[in-house]
């Protein structure tokens, strides 16, 4: 992980972040990991779950390997109030890839299961879809510009700065307008937002691959509740959850330079919704795919 912060400085809301993502190994394939207090949801963040489930993963290969892939299950809400130890088996290690598993476990009972997939570098045939058409980084508003705007939509100013405060260690920018902005109006089932650490990361590949997961929790399911004029979880119109989550890391990015996540959703049905993603670099690569599905359920009356 980074650096600790420099003797007698505040560490910054990333240094926090990084130090909650940093497991502590207690036996041999066995790692416990400390949760964050909830400010927006009374349970675990599920992006942090799956960023610490990585690490522990990570932990356990050699380092010539990187991440390629990884399937997860979220299976019960993680509680705050209590760490989360996470058991890693080692499925394989090939010539060419490593494949761990991961439960992580609360209470007795697995909240959590990961598959990661890990791979010697290679070359090999080349193609990519072409990065989509989206505003420049620095001409969008940050969150702390453009959420107070809609402080009346997300339930006051003390909500606002909620969200503010579990995002800091993220400059997350939305290239459209966010779906608390337009409830009751349905939108086009796409959405794009820009982000990028708030500071430099170590040179760690890992590192970079595990920032990029904790984040890519975030906005997913934006998209499916544009297509219903929702405002979701951030307004109370919807409850919601993720249910399972795929990642792709298909080239080499940094998560502390802006990434281009443009997502979408092609399907909701059933108190389910799918959402997929693709993660760019600013120059155009294709770097990460995402999968997931959530719980979305309309309250009555709403």
């Amino acid at each position: 992980m980074n650096k600790p912060p420099t003797a007698g400085e505040p560490p910054t809301p990333l240094d926090d972040l990084l130090a909650l993502l940093d497991l502590e190994p207690i036996e041999e394939n066995i790692f416990r990991g400390t949760t964050d207090r909830p400010i927006l949801v009374p349970r675990v963040f599920g992006g942090q779950v799956a960023a610490q489930a990585l690490v522990a993963a990570g932990r356990t290969v050699p380092g010539d390997r990187q991440a390629h892939s990884l399937h997860s299950y979220f299976l019960r809400p993680g509680d705050p109030a209590v760490p989360i130890v996470y058991t890693v088996d080692r499925i394989r290690d090939g010539r060419s890839f490593t494949t761990r598993r991961v439960v992580a476990v609360q209470h007795g009972q697995p909240i959590f299961h990961l598959s990661a997939s890990f791979q010697t570098h290679e070359e090999g045939l080349e193609h990519q879809e072409p990065m989509p058409a989206a505003a420049d980084p620095s001409t969008l508003p940050t969150a702390a510009e453009m959420l107070p705007r809609y402080a009346t939509h997300l339930g006051g100013q003390d909500r606002v700065e909620r969200i503010l405060e579990a995002r800091a260690a993220v400059d997350l920018r939305y290239a459209d307008e966010p779906p608390f902005a337009s409830v009751g109006e349905p939108r086009e089932a796409k959405s794009q937002v820009w982000f990028r650490t708030n500071g430099k990361l170590a040179d760690d590949p890992l590192l970079h691959i595990v920032l990029a997961t904790y984040v890519s929790d975030m906005t997913l399911l934006d998209s499916v509740l544009l297509a219903h004029g929702r405002g979701g979880w951030a307004v109370g119109d919807v409850v919601g959850a993720s249910l399972d989550h795929a990642m792709w890391f298909h080239r080499p990015f940094r998560a502390d330079e802006w990434l281009l996540y443009d997502q979408e959703s092609p399907t909701a049905q059933g108190g389910r919704g799918l959402a997929r993603g693709r993660i760019f670099t600013q120059d155009g690569r294709l770097a990460v795919s995402v999968i997931q599905e959530g719980l979305i359920r309309v309250p009555r009356g709403s």
